[in-house]
């Protein structure tokens, strides 16, 4: 057998985020005899050691706000010199890719697959203007175009021809496990009556924190055996922590870090909040319905993320009283945390099927049969 067809991923860094968190459920799960990834990244990432374990390799060049705009084309352009062995480039750098994909274009990389994970552009005034000209760069350089969802297709793309890769998960490893509830509950001293609210993403304006404290805060002054759970890491978790500390909440909000096990984490949680002002179509969303938690999230994110288990509530991010009181009048249900696994399947959520048709666009696109 010959060697794998390398297909080269740009991101940011390899961390749990979303586009991330997926690109590992493909890679564990994707024949890596047939199909081998391999990252360009700006910075160190958690699954970087992973990755090499996997016979991956991890690019780094600097990213664009470090070097500017003309010193990352150099780096690009550089970076193609020297690997001309790759053929299939797929970059999750949203309206950036457009960036990406001209340089790649530029030095004949045949296949440029951009990827749109989102539906709404991050940071300054001056950031987003720069995102709105490399996003114009992507129809002309882009030859295959894929997103997490119809709403993030037609926010980068604004056009049908869009594949629609679904965010699979490892389904088994989220389905509600009493003992394991019991344990985690323990090891983060939680009583077992506690009401715990969770909600997994980084500390970035997109994920609405400071709102979430502040529902938290109401709910709290109603249930004082209550605690909210908060995952992830970013540039705004000092601004929250301080936030809770001037609300005297600092022995109800947990801040845990970037963890590796989520899917043990959610079985402690009672219900998932997630007020996010934007989103493509969050993995972690898909990971607690799996996990049979209710869940409380904005009606700004797409509709496409509702399982249809029953579990989705969407509220509006005007109504903070709102959020409150529905967060209050689920704790009071008796909610049964099974779930059915064929309706997940059959929306395409098993990273396994995921994976099996992933690998064979790959090979397609690569000239390979599978």
């Amino acid at each position: 057998m010959g060697n794998p067809l390398r297909v080269l991923h740009v991101v940011v860094n390899m961390n749990r985020g979303g586009a991330e968190t997926l690109l590992m459920n493909l890679y564990r799960n994707i024949d890596r005899s047939k199909v081998q990834f391999d990252f360009l990244t700006c910075k160190e990432g958690m699954f970087d050691q992973e990755i090499r374990n996997f016979g991956g390799r991890v690019h780094r060049i600097p990213y664009v706000s470090d070097v500017g705009h003309h010193g990352f084309i150099r780096q690009l352009e550089q970076f193609f010199r020297n690997h001309s062995e790759y053929k299939i480039i797929h970059s999750h750098l949203d309206k950036v890719s457009g960036i990406v994909l001209k340089t790649a274009k530029k030095a004949h990389v045949p296949i440029r697959i951009s990827h749109s994970h989102n539906t709404k552009s991050e940071g300054s005034l001056l950031t987003k203007i720069y995102k709105q000209y490399a996003g114009l760069l992507v129809h002309n350089n882009a030859t295959h175009r894929y997103a997490c969802s119809q709403a993030a297709a037609n926010w980068l793309f604004k056009q049908n021809n869009t594949y629609i890769l679904k965010n699979g998960i490892e389904l088994d490893k989220f389905y509600y496990n009493l003992s394991i509830r019991t344990r985690v509950r323990k090891e983060l001293q939680i009583s077992e009556d506690s009401l715990v609210l969770g909600h997994v993403g980084r500390f970035a304006e997109q994920k609405n924190h400071g709102f979430l404290i502040d529902v938290f805060e109401k709910v709290n002054q109603r249930v004082p055996n209550s605690q909210l759970v908060l995952v992830g890491d970013g540039p705004l978790k000092a601004i929250r922590m301080s936030q809770v500390k001037r609300r005297q909440l600092e022995n109800n909000v947990l801040f845990l870090g970037v963890r590796e096990d989520i899917p043990d984490l959610l079985q402690a949680f009672d219900t998932f909040v997630f007020p996010s002002i934007h989103e493509g179509l969050p993995v972690t969303l898909v990971e607690a319905q799996s996990a049979g938690l209710p869940c409380l999230i904005s009606d700004a994110i797409t509709e496409e993320v509702d399982m249809d288990l029953g579990l989705i509530i969407r509220l509006p991010l005007q109504d903070k009283e709102k959020w409150a009181e529905e967060i209050i009048r689920l704790s009071q249900k008796n909610h049964k945390r099974e779930v059915s696994k064929s309706t997940l399947i059959e929306k395409g959520y098993d990273i396994r099927k995921t994976a099996e048709l992933t690998e064979k666009r790959y090979l397609s696109l690569g000239g390979v049969k599978g």
